[in-house]
């Protein structure tokens, strides 16, 4: 995945310099914004609960565990939320 999350932000960012100046422009820079803000998400918030769960395999899991799954579902669907926002606004743009 995080090839993709690279290659969408970096077209982004390439559009918003190509269409810099029209109407048009604010719509993609925000939604480059929101590409950035996706991958930030996936590092910070994601990325940790993952690895603490991949260190279960070994040990068995936390008490707490239905807890931290949870938060990774919501911080997912937060995520995905982000990227649909980012992807609508460059529908937009296009239109």
């Amino acid at each position: 995945m995080p090839p993709w999350y690279a290659a969408a932000t970096a077209l982004g960012v390439l559009w918003s310099i190509l269409v810099w100046g029209e109407p048009r422009a604010s719509l993609v820079i925000v939604a480059t914004a929101l590409l950035v803000l996706s991958v930030v998400m996936s590092v910070v918030l994601l990325v940790p609960i993952n690895n603490r769960v991949a260190a279960w395999a070994g040990g068995g899991a936390p008490d707490d565990w239905q807890d931290q799954v949870g938060k990774w579902d919501r911080y997912h669907y937060a995520r995905v939320g982000v990227l649909v926002g980012a992807f609508v606004l460059l529908v937009v743009a296009l239109a």
